[in-house]
C-alpha cells in the first residue's frame, strides 16, 4: 500500500513514492501498442492520458496534490500537502517513434520549495536521475556532478528549438525530451542546455532540481522563479556546468 505523504514526511519517503509512480507509468508504456493522437488537443497522444491516469492513482493514493501537463491541478491543495509537478510522458513523439529517449518527470514540492525529484527514462526503465533537497543528485544511485566547461566555444549544449544564428558553441544536441536533456547537464554529459522557446513547469522542474543538487548553475531567461504551480505559466530555463558558461549562454539567449 502506498504510504501517505505530508510536509512532515521524510524526503526519502517522498522519493520512494516517486519511484512507485515511475514503476506504474512504465508498466503502462511497456505494454502500449496505441500511438494514435488523443483527439482532445494538438500533439497529445492517447497514451499520454493512460499514463497520466496511472500516475494519478499512485499520487492521489499517497495524499498528494498534483499539477500534471495532462490533467492540470488535482487533489487537495493546502499548506500541509506535498504537491507533485509531473509530466507523465515527456517526449511523447520520441516514444511514438520508438526513439529511446522519453521520460516520466516528477518534482515533489511544498510551500518552501523542492523536496524530492525523479526523472526516469522510460524506454527500458533502467535509467533514473534523482535528487532530494540538500542531499545531492544521483544517476542510478551513483552521485553525479556537472562538467567543468567554462567556455562556450568548447561546450556541447542541449537545446529545445533552434537559434537564429550560430551562437559560437562547439556542438549542440536537440534530443526531444527536455526533462532528460537537462539531466545530462547534471551528470556532465552535456555542458549546458538552453530553452529557445518556453516550457511548462512539468517539463523542467524535476531536472533543474537535480541539476542544482549536482552543482550546476540554473536560471531563467528573464530571471523569474522556475517554481510555479499554475498550468498556464511558461518559463525558459537555462542550465550550465559553470557560472562562466551560464553567462555566455544567457547572453546568447537574450
Amino acid at each position: 500500500m502506498t504510504r501517505k505523504l505530508s510536509v512532515a514526511s521524510s524526503n526519502s519517503d517522498i522519493l520512494t513514492v516517486l519511484h512507485e509512480v515511475a514503476d506504474a507509468t512504465y508498466a503502462v508504456l511497456s505494454s502500449n501498442t496505441d500511438w494514435e493522437l488523443s483527439g482532445k488537443r494538438p500533439t497529445q497522444y492517447a497514451i499520454d492520458l493512460r499514463v497520466d491516469a496511472a500516475a494519478l492513482e499512485v499520487l492521489h493514493g499517497a495524499g498528494c496534490a498534483v499539477l500534471s501537463e495532462e490533467s492540470g491541478r488535482t487533489g487537495e491543495w493546502h499548506d500541509d500537502a506535498i504537491i507533485v509537478v509531473m509530466d507523465p510522458l515527456d517526449g511523447s513523439t520520441n516514444a511514438s517513434r520508438r526513439v529511446p529517449w522519453y521520460a516520466t518527470a516528477l518534482a515533489a514540492i511544498d510551500t518552501s520549495g523542492h523536496r524530492a525529484s525523479l526523472v526516469a527514462n522510460q524506454y527500458t526503465n533502467t535509467d533514473r536521475w534523482t535528487a532530494t533537497i540538500g542531499g545531492g543528485a544521483f544517476h542510478n544511485g551513483n552521485q553525479i556532478r556537472p562538467s567543468s566547461c567554462a567556455q562556450l566555444s568548447q561546450a556541447v549544449v542541449g537545446v529545445s528549438g533552434l537559434p537564429k544564428k550560430h551562437p559560437g558553441w562547439a556542438q549542440f544536441r536537440a534530443l526531444g525530451a527536455a526533462a532528460l536533456d537537462i539531466c545530462l547537464v547534471a551528470q556532465g554529459t552535456l555542458d549546458g542546455w538552453v530553452d529557445l522557446s518556453t516550457h511548462g513547469v512539468w517539463d523542467y522542474l524535476a531536472s533543474v532540481h537535480i541539476c542544482r543538487e549536482a552543482g550546476a548553475v540554473v536560471g531563467e531567461v528573464q530571471g523569474r522563479s522556475l517554481i510555479v504551480t499554475e498550468h498556464s505559466e511558461r518559463r525558459s530555463p537555462v542550465v550550465s556546468a559553470t557560472p562562466e558558461l551560464y553567462s555566455a549562454l544567457q547572453r546568447f539567449r537574450d
